[in-house]
């Protein structure tokens, strides 16, 4: 569960690092880059700790997996709440196949 909190709390600081700059498209473009690696240094804080502390229970490939989920839901969220976009039934249908990997993924086979 802690590997689960700590990529959630990862995800949240890298999308905004990588996406929160778009609601501020008159800043000059050096400012975005230098204000996302800052942000993105604290989310390195969680989630390298994140894959040292989960790798001891899960593969290279559940771990990513994981992670993919984790940022598909905290990106929906974002750019629902903060950039104001509508969720399309195409992006839905998306999200919901990359989430049945999941299931190839962690399946026994």
């Amino acid at each position: 569960m802690r590997t689960v909190i700590l990529l959630t709390i990862s995800n949240i600081f890298m999308t905004f690092a990588w996406y929160g700059h778009l609601k501020f498209t008159k800043s000059p473009l050096v400012l975005a880059i230098l204000a996302s690696w800052g942000i993105a240094f604290v989310e390195y804080c969680f989630q390298v700790p994140a894959n040292r502390i989960g790798y001891q229970q899960f593969s290279a490939a559940q771990l990513k997996t994981i992670q993919e989920v984790i940022t598909l839901v905290v990106f929906t969220v974002f750019s629902i709440l903060y950039l104001g976009e509508k969720m399309r039934w195409n992006y839905a249908v998306g999200f919901l196949l990359i989430i049945a990997a999941v299931f190839v993924i962690f399946k026994k086979w």
